[in-house]
């Protein structure tokens, strides 16, 4: 992985909220100080229309022979910049919004387009002292949020990433549900996290960190076998590292199920038994030996190591559906329904919780619950069909997901 240029067009959301902010009205002023009053309210009509309209070959055309007709009107310069700018042609739209600003310097929205114009020509160093003004203090959020961003393209491309990052999460905080903001964050964040583990190989090349870290990516990449020779390099140093044994159990059963190999789900179990060995309150160690034994139709043994995870970590979300399967496995209903109650408490959107529910309340006879729950499940998981693709940045999920099986026990 490189290290984050920095390019790449910033996309600008709606025409009309950009011209909201930017454009400026100019007929009055400019007929006023014009001998060619009558030419000058016909373009600057014609190109205030235009603007409007979003057509910007017309705008160009008309601001262009009003700064012929009228050169000392800043705000002609300005919204021909602005024009510039939409069309992309920011080597153009450089001039003309420095000579607006030279005409008048009070035009602030001007001096945030001119940053902007230079941010997209690359000009990071340039352009930083704008769109940080323009970020910290203009009033008009689309301007800040339009800042916002190239500002962290900026930083990203002066390698100033503790910068892009603060920016990042204040932007985070002003926008949390704009698509785009939160796109371009997480690439702040991911660029940010591997310099990060790359800095960490620089300075301790031999630390257990360094390993620890080296068999983390290794597993999200699906690496098993380095990610084991990692995972031993850490136990070598330190045998009794706590977390380890855990991680070398989730990759041994990964591969096991990729493989379908009885050797490596035998060996995953007993890493998992080695770390509850070592620390007793590690309730993922307990998770993942009780959905073993669930999946095996062991049921009495998942429901013990099940309530030992639940033990150590009451909210354990996915221990409560767990549960709930292997107490649906042992007849046991009334206990089930209290455990999917629980987790639908914590995680109202689990769609396997609710499926195990439509089972517990059918199971008990309870019709109308029954079709309540199960239609929840089926508005969730269409609404998780529609996400698929998107994952976590960091990689695998910490524990063995709850899925449904239709076909077996729950």
């Amino acid at each position: 992985m490189a290290r984050m240029s920095g390019t790449g067009r910033i996309v600008l959301r709606g025409c009309g909220l950009i011209l909201a902010g930017f454009a400026y009205c100019c007929a009055n002023s400019a007929a006023a100080q014009s001998s060619n009053g009558a030419a000058v309210e016909q373009y600057s009509e014609a190109g205030q229309r235009a603007l409007a309209e979003g057509n910007f070959p017309a705008a160009e055309e008309a601001f262009e022979k009003l700064g012929t007709l009228e050169p000392s009107v800043a705000e002609i310069h300005a919204n021909l910049g602005l024009i510039y700018f939409e069309e992309g042609k920011y080597d153009r739209a450089v001039p003309a919004l420095r000579q607006a600003l030279k005409l008048k310097p009070s035009l602030a929205k001007t001096e945030s387009l001119l940053a902007m114009s230079l941010s997209e020509l690359g000009n990071y160093k340039e352009a930083l002292p704008g769109l940080e003004k323009g970020f910290h203090h203009a009033g008009d959020p689309q301007i800040k949020r339009m800042c916002g961003l190239q500002l962290e393209r900026a930083y990203l491309g002066l390698q100033q990433d503790r910068k892009a990052v603060e920016t990042a999460m204040e932007m985070d905080r002003l926008f949390p549900n704009d698509p785009e903001v939160l796109y371009h964050n997480g690439k702040v964040f991911g660029n940010f996290a591997y310099l990060t583990m790359r800095r960490l190989v620089e300075v301790a090349p031999s630390s257990v960190w360094r390993h620890q870290a080296a068999g983390e990516a290794q597993e999200s990449q699906g690496a098993y076998a380095a990610a084991i020779g990692e995972y031993r390099q850490v136990l070598a140093v330190d045998p009794k590292r706590p977390g380890i044994h855990y991680r070398l159990g989730r990759v041994l059963l990964a591969r096991a199920q990729q493989t379908n190999s009885a050797e490596d789900s035998a060996a995953a179990l007993q890493e998992f038994q080695q770390e509850l060995e070592l620390d007793p309150t590690n309730a993922n160690a307990a998770y993942e030996i009780a959905e073993m034994h669930r999946k095996a139709g062991r049921f009495d043994d998942a429901q013990k190591f099940f309530a030992a995870a639940l033990q150590h970590y009451p909210d354990f979300e996915e221990a409560h559906v767990g549960l709930a399967g292997a107490l649906l496995g042992l007849k046991k209903n009334q206990d089930a329904l209290r455990e999917l109650n629980s987790a639908i408490a914590l995680n109202a959107s689990d769609e396997v919780a609710w499926y195990r529910l439509s089972q517990a309340q059918r199971a008990l006879g309870n019709g109308a619950e029954q079709q309540k729950a199960l239609a929840e499940y089926q508005r969730l998981h269409e609404k998780t069909t529609a996400q698929n693709g998107i994952e976590p940045i960091t990689g695998s999920r910490e524990v063995t997901k709850q899925e449904i099986e239709k076909d077996g026990p729950q």
